[in-house]
């Protein structure tokens, strides 16, 4: 992590298994899922598919609007079509390094929003359970974290800043 910054390895992960993967090559989509993660409401984000890019995106300060902004993608899990993620996120996991503190998150949320993307953001939380391989920490969403980041995304979703962002 110190020489090429967070989330380097994953971006080349994702590279190599496009270019080696018999399964990706015949697929026009996929869904990426970071290892020894699953996400337990799969079904209800897979409807919420835009058929070019679908993610969740974490937000500061919520609860205020008027300071409220979007930090940065959760590239744990997304869905993506295979021609867009080609032509625009797969080299987002370059240029930027440790020194610079900036990650791929915040890379897939630049590039995202310089296309000016509508509705990629998932109007559920996905509920993303198991081992995080970069830190080790053990996701669980208990009911008290489910119900917070409900209320965030019904402010979310009814908020004129964001609401051709959210999936509706």
């Amino acid at each position: 992590m110190n020489r090429h910054g967070k989330g380097y390895g994953e971006g080349e992960i994702i590279k190599y298994a496009l270019s080696h993967s018999r399964y990706l090559a015949d697929s026009n989509a996929f869904i990426k899922c970071t290892g020894k993660l699953w996400v337990t409401n799969y079904e209800k984000c897979l409807s919420e598919w835009n058929g070019i890019f679908t993610a969740n995106a974490h937000f500061s300060n919520v609860f205020n609007l008027r300071s409220t902004k979007i930090e940065y993608i959760d590239t744990r899990f997304y869905l993506v079509d295979k021609k867009f993620f080609l032509d625009n996120l797969l080299d987002a996991h370059f240029d930027y390094g440790f020194e610079k503190k900036i990650s791929i998150e915040t890379n897939f949320l630049t590039k995202v929003t310089s296309l000016n993307l509508k509705k990629y953001i998932f109007s559920i939380q996905p509920v993303i359970e198991g081992v995080g391989g970069g830190s080790g920490t053990y996701y669980k969403n208990n009911l008290k974290r489910r119900l917070k980041y409900k209320l965030k995304k019904f402010i979310l979703k009814n908020s004129k800043r964001f609401q051709d962002l959210i999936y509706s």
